[in-house]
């Protein structure tokens, strides 16, 4: 569908700060028996009583993070969420308050804004979370947003990036490069409007590698479900920069080296034919493309029959002794070292 150019349009100076913070979160409800004070005070307040509260935030630049030729302000308030509260997840804890803070230029109506926030308040529904604070100011170029995620977790239940030993298997959630190939689909659909903006791109063959790239959902269930197998992750790491980045920052932390099997890296079947039509190898993409938002950790060896056949995890590699590196086995059995060609925002 073309977007009506035409539409009113409400100037944030209208507004004014405080009256553009009350009029975006008027819908926000809180869920939380932990948000004691929300958004409307000088500070948040939150009791976690008995349980440790841990906190992430990230930074999102326009034009270094995201692209908005092909992002819906919808879809971006979604996936900044999302971003974050991966990396609670990441520490096998529940996600639970977030704050969002938004600069922006003047090119930026009202109206704009409330789509963004839209889709905060739809991700802060789905996984259950409250909207407690934030900022907004202007910008002289383009959009920043800044969220911090909250959460909370029982002391022994935490899982570090420390914790891996050799022996320990390897395992990752759902699959691997979906993002990557999705925003190769965007940004070739970009060249070719750009040459003929009355084409309207068929997006349907690859509708999941988009979604991957456009809406990635962050996995809040894996907590539950390894709970439900009665299984302590030994370390723990969500996969944001690509795959190798993230087994070389638990294999650097944890003191280990790594075995990982080309074989067992888990690609969808679209993930595969848009390799073979944009000409990239699929492998290279699991490990360097990022943006999957799954998570990566390791398990003892002896909880491997109650994680076998599992259809949300793979076991892709096992730890080793320091000593041996870090290697990707490839398909014809040979040792490759694995080097750190994830994303990289200063490069």
């Amino acid at each position: 569908m073309i977007e009506d150019k035409n539409q009113e349009k409400t100037g944030l100076d209208q507004l004014g700060e405080f009256g553009l913070i009350k009029h975006l979160t008027k819908n926000i409800t809180l869920q939380h028996k932990s948000t004691i004070k929300g958004i409307g005070d000088d500070a948040a307040v939150l009791d976690f009583k008995d349980k440790k509260a841990v906190i992430s935030t990230d930074l999102l630049i326009e034009g270094v993070h995201f692209d908005l030729s092909y992002m819906p302000l919808k879809h971006l308030g979604y996936k900044s969420v999302m971003v974050n509260l991966s990396d609670i997840y990441a520490m096998n804890a529940t996600a639970t308050q977030i704050t969002v803070s938004i600069a922006v230029s003047n090119r930026f109506p009202l109206e704009a804004l409330e789509e963004f926030y839209s889709g905060v308040a739809l991700a802060c529904e789905i996984y259950k979370v409250d909207l407690v604070g934030g900022d907004t100011t202007s910008s002289t170029k383009g959009m920043l947003i800044s969220i911090t995620a909250i959460g909370e977790a029982e002391e022994g239940n935490i899982a570090y990036r420390n914790g891996a030993k050799p022996n320990d298997l390897l395992v990752v959630s759902g699959d691997l490069g979906g993002a990557y190939c999705g925003l190769q689909v965007l940004e070739r659909e970009k060249e070719v409007f750009k040459v003929n903006p009355n084409n309207q791109p068929d997006l349907s063959p690859y509708t999941y590698i988009v979604e991957r790239q456009l809406k990635p959902e962050a996995r809040r269930d894996i907590k539950g479900l390894l709970e439900k197998l009665e299984i302590l992750p030994t370390s723990m790491i969500d996969i944001s920069d690509g795959l190798s980045s993230e087994i070389l920052h638990l294999c650097d932390k944890s003191e280990v080296g790594c075995n990982l099997f080309e074989d067992k890296i888990p690609l969808d079947p679209t993930v595969i034919s848009a390799c073979e039509e944009f000409k990239m190898d699929s492998t290279l993409v699991a490990l360097s493309g990022g943006e999957d938002y799954e998570l990566l950790f390791t398990i003892d060896q002896k909880d491997f029959p109650k994680i076998k056949g599992n259809p949300h995890f793979t076991v892709v590699g096992h730890m080793t002794d320091k000593g041996e590196g870090v290697h990707l086995i490839s398909r014809s059995n040979t040792k490759i070292p694995i080097t750190a060609q994830g994303w990289n925002s200063f490069s």
